[in-house]
């Protein structure tokens, strides 16, 4: 019973605080410009009652916005101020849920429009108060500020699916294939990281009968389920072309997989919390494959040992190559240590056929028959000659 009466003095205090601030825009005409028709619909749209946020006032805020060159910074100064000066959660949440109702309505111009305004300053998705407070209940208000400064950086394309926003620059590092880069080492971690603030709005803050935030969490899921698309695509390409990457390339993707086994048994588990607690039949909900850590280990074995066998026949190779080169320096330094008779331009062959010399090569007269065995010299013969060799060192 104290809770109703709360719940209606609160509506009936917030209805007058409306009203009042909705009679202050229409008198105040800001610059001449028409401005005050989009301060009066944000204010429309952002009230203090307990109910969603009506189609008409998003049509309307959207009419004023394209019909008036640029407001769209006047909006998010509007939207900002609403959420700072409000003490009120539903309106805090409305604020939130019209900023994000923003960003999927609009067109692609509008999109980058209120992107710029971010960026600026212009646009500011955090309250302080509601920040420092402790109350459970805010939990989830916490929460989805978070998701919304992450979807900030998100566009949706011309085919209706989310992407996001890619910085023109693109940092030349040694992982490959520009595409596999483009893909996995770049696109792949501002996916996990979108995982990563859905992750953090966990359905069991959400009162079930708290409309606004199932609301919320219903179009956080839809886009949680198009992120995960491409978060599985990413992996499955970088599983496939592992073994094709470079060494620092596949440690960095090592830690991509080791993050995206836990992110995959994390969104398992929040898929099925948010299949009990948010009642909505429009909601698609994908079949989320878990990477477990055997995979990730069995890789990281793999790799190691590849490394380690290419790394072994690098150093066998390098060492044979180590033992020829000094082999032939020695033997090139006892050539040298040799060469007093002989120069090193020419090749010496030594045969083991035995050649009889007259002992006195001045005379002329006719060769014996019988050779002398003491004067028996080696035939050193010079060029490219048959191989023979010393049969006496000693002679």
């Amino acid at each position: 019973m104290v809770v109703d009466i709360q719940s209606k003095l609160r509506l009936a205090l917030g209805s007058v605080k409306d009203h009042a601030a909705i009679g202050k825009a229409m008198i105040y005409n800001h610059d001449g410009k028409g401005f005050s028709d989009i301060e009066i619909a944000v204010l429309r749209a952002t009230g203090h009652d307990n109910g969603t946020i009506e189609d008409k006032y998003m049509h309307e805020i959207l009419f004023l916005v394209s019909n008036s060159p640029g407001s769209t910074p006047f909006l998010a100064e509007m939207i900002s101020r609403r959420l700072c000066k409000t003490r009120d959660h539903v309106v805090a949440l409305k604020t939130l849920f019209l900023i994000h109702r923003l960003l999927r309505g609009g067109n692609r111009c509008f999109e980058q429009e209120l992107r710029s305004a971010h960026v600026s300053g212009h646009l500011q998705m955090s309250s302080q108060w509601f920040q420092r407070s402790s109350d459970p209940s805010l939990f989830f208000l916490h929460k989805y500020a978070a998701y919304l400064e992450e979807r900030v950086g998100w566009i949706i394309n011309q085919a209706g699916k989310l992407e996001p926003v890619m910085s023109k620059g693109l940092e030349s590092r040694s992982f490959g294939d520009k595409s596999v880069l483009d893909l996995v080492f770049r696109k792949l971690p501002i996916c996990q990281a979108f995982i990563d603030r859905v992750l953090d709005c966990s359905p069991l803050d959400i009162l079930p009968l708290d409309n606004l935030a199932v609301a919320a969490m219903s179009n956080t899921l839809k886009e949680s389920f198009q992120v995960y698309m491409k978060f599985s695509e990413g992996v499955e390409t970088l599983l496939n072309l592992f073994f094709d990457l470079t060494r620092p390339a596949r440690a960095l993707a090592c830690e991509i997989l080791k993050r995206a086994s836990e992110q995959s048994q994390g969104l398992r588990d929040f898929y099925e919390n948010c299949k009990r607690i948010i009642e909505n039949k429009n909601l698609d909900y994908p079949c989320v494959q878990v990477i477990t850590m055997d995979h990730i280990l069995a890789l990281e074995q793999c790799s190691s040992i590849v490394l380690s066998s290419s790394f072994a026949s690098s150093d066998s190779s390098s060492t044979l190559a180590r033992r020829a080169e000094s082999t032939g320096l020695q033997k090139e330094s006892k050539r040298v240590e040799s060469g007093d008779l002989f120069s090193l331009a020419l090749e010496t062959k030594i045969s083991k056929v035995w050649v009889v010399f007259d002992e006195d090569e001045d005379d002329k007269s006719p060769p014996s028959t019988q050779p002398k065995l003491g004067k028996a010299v080696n035939n050193i013969k010079i060029g490219n000659s048959e191989p023979w060799s010393f049969g006496n060192p000693f002679l």
